[in-house]
């Protein structure tokens, strides 16, 4: 008789565990046994406890150091899930729920993922069972406090940036030209070489009136943005001036040693490197061109002084404006904020444009007609050309000593064997860029001698401006006056006009003079 055999053992199915560890922050990561390490040894552990379940390791890794818990944008967990999906993992292991995320939201996303391909979800030091409904109700709970506890930290974090910022001090960020961050952070320092830069492009955008030939000069030159190297060690190269971030260097109230926090300005702690009347202007000047980019703005109506005749007590400009009677069409220029605060909050309120485009247009007329006046613009616009043909050659002594500069580094490399890096590779491009530069602004002295006015060609210029000006087209009457004059500003109670001119207006005048009428207009 056959002895019955013994029942066969049933087969243990093997669960391949996957264990996902996570750190908010880089710090410490760079240690011999680090956070990362110390999770991974919890859950190996938790893991051989249950060998006799089948439980076994994955091999690959899934390390996320650096990566906050917030979103799900992180590669190891991207890694991971894709892992899941293609059904090589069993089981996600981790120290604890808040390091597979701390979004309610998106920990719903990760499992239902999980729930979908039937793999198991096990913390090491918080025990349930997802299996259960109390289980998941009591991870609900613990993800939930991990979310309000992210929210709290980050609320807490922003209000302690505010405060910062109220006080005007620096909160971090990407250094920009101009300023050089203090060696133990929380502060700005002037960088006197590139803050004479930064009011070279202020000058240079005020001359052009175009942030794309403002651009093409600055790549022309060789200026670019701020180089800078971080903490680590990693050198990060300027770009090139383009329109856009061109707009952002003229529009950082930085410059004028302030800071900006959700659209209120507060004194800061770093001191002004651009001088608070050539902010202004480049602020009008910006408004002025709108989207434009710098082209001229449309003025079908030839109001003469459109953008720029401005309400003096308001310090408000005055847009161009008609009416119809009987007919006739009757222009006037208007105090804005007259319009938008009522009439009575304004001296001026509005005043005819025939009238005070007469005005401006016999000021200029009076100025060849006056000796002592013609006299005293000549030696305004000598002064002017003498401090314009100073500040570039303090660009050029500041050039030659950063170009001496990047040689010097360039030859210690050299010297030191590191020939092939790329630090070296970028200082050549640089002293290529600087030679360009130095050579961009002889051609600019150069050019600026040669725009001297001599006491002849001004009273020629400004005796012929009669019958040129007459012989304009009256959108060319506008652009002229564009050319010459920066601001009227006009007082309606005292009943009184100023105009103020562009420091180079005279001589841009005796260009369009030399051209003549026929020319100007084409």
């Amino acid at each position: 008789m056959k002895r019955p055999r013994p029942p066969a053992e049933p087969t243990r199915l093997t669960t391949r565990c996957a264990i996902y560890t996570r750190k908010s922050t880089e710090e410490g990561l760079d240690q011999d046994f680090n956070t990362l390490d110390a999770q991974r040894e919890a859950a190996e552990a938790y893991i051989a406890s249950q060998r006799g379940e089948g439980w076994e390791v994955v091999r690959d890794r899934y390390d996320d150091g650096g990566f906050s818990g917030g979103n799900m944008e992180r590669p190891a967990l991207q890694r991971l899930l894709a892992d899941i999906e293609a059904g090589r993992v069993n089981a996600v292991v981790v120290y604890k729920v808040d390091r597979l995320s701390r979004s309610l939201l998106d920990f719903a996303r990760i499992m239902e993922v999980l729930d979908q391909r039937k793999v198991a979800f096990v913390s090491v030091t918080q025990q349930f069972n997802t299996a259960t409904s109390m289980g998941r109700l009591i991870l609900h709970v613990l993800l939930s406090f991990a979310q309000f506890e992210r929210e709290m930290i980050a609320e807490r974090t922003r209000d302690k940036m505010s405060a910062a910022r109220r006080k005007g001090k620096w909160t971090g960020g990407m250094p920009f030209l101009g300023y050089d961050v203090a060696p133990d952070g929380g502060k700005l320092l002037v960088n006197e070489e590139e803050a004479r830069r930064v009011r070279g492009i202020f000058d240079l955008y005020l001359r052009e009136q175009s942030l794309v030939s403002t651009a093409a000069e600055l790549h022309r030159r060789g200026w670019t943005l701020k180089a800078w190297t971080t903490k680590k060690g990693t050198f990060h190269a300027g770009s090139r001036f383009d329109k856009a971030n061109l707009f952002s260097l003229l529009t950082n109230v930085a410059y004028t040693g302030q800071v900006s926090h959700k659209g209120t300005i507060y004194p800061g702690e770093h001191p002004a490197i651009v001088d608070p009347e050539v902010w202004r202007r480049a602020q009008e000047l910006l408004r002025h061109n709108g989207q434009t980019g710098g082209r001229a703005v449309r003025n079908k109506h030839g109001a003469l002084l459109k953008e720029l005749l401005r309400c003096a007590p308001c310090d408000a400009a005055m847009g161009h404006a008609y009416t119809v009677k009987g007919g006739r069409r009757y222009r006037y220029y208007v105090c804005q904020k007259a319009q938008k605060r009522g009439w009575a909050s304004c001296p001026t309120k509005s005043v005819p444009a025939a009238e005070v485009e007469r005005f401006v247009i016999d000021r200029i007329r009076a100025i060849g007609r006056d000796r002592d006046l013609l006299d005293a613009t000549l030696a305004a616009a000598r002064e002017e050309m003498k401090a314009a043909v100073g500040r570039i050659e303090e660009e050029r002594a500041a050039e030659e000593r950063r170009l001496a500069t990047l040689r010097a580094e360039a030859r210690r490399l050299m010297k030191a064997g590191d020939g092939s890096s790329a630090r070296l590779a970028d200082l050549h491009d640089q002293v290529r860029a600087a030679e360009q530069g130095l050579t961009a602004l002889r051609e600019r002295a150069i050019a600026a001698e040669k725009e001297r006015v001599d006491e002849e060609d001004l009273e020629r210029a400004l005796s012929l401006f009669d019958p040129v000006w007459d012989a304009l087209f009256p959108k060319e009457q506008a652009r002229i006056l564009r050319l010459l004059v920066e601001r009227v500003a006009y007082d309606g109670g005292a009943g009184s006009i100023a105009v103020t001119f562009r420091p180079n207006g005279i001589q841009a005048l005796a260009r369009e003079v030399e051209a003549g009428p026929a020319e100007s207009r084409r």
